[in-house]
């Protein structure tokens, strides 16, 4: 049999039946647009992290409390706290040679109003300096003063989201809000940037950090960021912060020193590891798909046993008649995979146009993955049917008997 006349034939069959065409395209379609999508999310997230880590330059180091030892595992996040780092630990590794920047940062909740107005809201205590570490700047008015590491001032800056909520359409420089338990004054409004690393800075309060130890009556520092210069040693800085703490905790290096490449490459091969989980659950769909098409494939053996006899009784043999049921297969699975990639990038196309800040895209290996894994699927469990197919005896099948 031709290649041209089996694809006529199969074009028939789809016509004949368009029912259970469309509801095996419809199986296979879903089961690889599942794939494309769901792959699309874990590399939308590394890709997110990557622009968002790159926005911030390739030298940073985070300092945390607490010293947690790794063999080679993800950074850790958070370490047992035997002592707090506290605000002049950290101006002492801000005297580091080869530091540019050091960031305090003390973390916390608290409510801000303003009239009857009130929120709450994540507020940092922290520098002028955290504006250069995270290369951001305010969209109006002024930054946190160099006084703010020294003093306790009672100024604050907004973000966009919190200024809009508290005072609307009205200018908010100069005015006060309720910080807790304390009037401020506004002395700048951050600019509109959106999510940087999961904190929202638009809706984000800013104090300086002497008056976030008042406010939340706690010396101990959340982290330390520092921003070094693109000549020096990174680990030999590192070692140098463990020595300077190590010094000024009695010989303790309770401290953990966090890299940004190590940061990096701990979500990556976390989101490299939840793709390719995903990928596995998602392929699930076309083994259901598969399966679908086995049963129906084998429903339509019992209902064109005279098709079949004919078809053996003007010459076909066995190979030619499983050549057919597998061939059909293939076709359908194929229809499919084209319909399911048109299906899945469409959708990209539109979730990115409505949500640009999150770069939503399949990795370069989830549509030959996707296809693969379908007709590898469509070969497996078409087989079965056409074996059966091929069996039947032709004098049988003519007279509508099963052999």
């Amino acid at each position: 049999m031709q290649l041209y006349d089996q694809l006529t034939f199969n074009r028939q069959i789809f016509l004949r039946h368009r029912m259970r065409t469309f509801l095996l395209l419809l199986a296979v379609a879903i089961g690889v647009a599942s794939v494309i999508l769901l792959t699309s999310l874990g590399e939308g997230a590394r890709r997110y992290i990557d622009r968002e880590f790159s926005a911030l330059g390739n030298r940073l180091l985070v300092v945390l409390p607490g010293r947690k030892e790794t063999t080679g595992g993800a950074p850790p996040i958070y370490g047992s706290v035997p002592r707090d780092l506290t605000l002049e630990d950290a101006n002492a590794l801000a005297r580091i040679s080869g530091v540019l920047a050091m960031a305090p940062i003390i973390a916390g909740t608290t409510s801000v109003a303003r009239g009857s107005r009130s929120r709450e809201v994540i507020t940092l205590g922290t520098t002028d300096a955290f504006f250069r570490v995270r290369k951001m700047d305010v969209g109006s008015g002024a930054r946190l003063t160099a006084r703010s590491q020294t003093e306790a001032l009672a100024i604050c800056v907004l973000g966009i989201t919190l200024k809009r909520e508290l005072f609307g359409s009205e200018r908010a420089l100069g005015e006060w809000v309720r910080v807790g338990d304390r009037r401020m004054r506004v002395v700048g409004v951050l600019e509109e940037r959106g999510e940087s690393l999961g904190l929202d800075m638009r809706d984000l309060l800013l104090i300086p950090v002497r008056t976030a130890e008042q406010l939340f009556d706690s010396p101990g520092l959340f982290r330390v960021i520092m921003d070094i210069a693109p000549s020096a040693d990174s680990a030999r800085i590192e070692q140098k912060i463990l020595d300077t703490i190590g010094h000024r905790h009695d010989g303790d290096q309770d401290v953990t020193v966090v890299s940004q490449d190590a940061m990096l490459a701990a979500f990556n091969n976390i989101l490299t590891a939840v793709t390719l989980a995903i990928t596995a659950i998602s392929s699930i769909s076309l083994l259901v798909a598969g399966i679908l098409i086995m049963n129906i494939s084998l429903i339509s053996v019992s209902q064109r046993r005279s098709e079949i006899g004919l078809l053996k009784a003007i010459g076909a043999n066995s190979k030619q008649i499983k050549q057919l049921f597998v061939g059909e297969s293939l076709m359908l699975i194929s229809m499919g995979s084209l319909a399911g990639i048109a299906f899945a990038f469409s959708l990209i196309v539109i979730v990115t146009r409505l949500w640009p800040v999150f770069p939503l895209w399949p990795p370069v290996w989830a549509v030959p993955a996707a296809v693969l894994m379908a007709v590898l699927t469509g070969l497996v469990f078409s087989i079965t049917p056409a074996r059966r197919a091929a069996a039947l005896d032709p004098v049988l099948a003519l007279r509508g008997l099963q052999k």
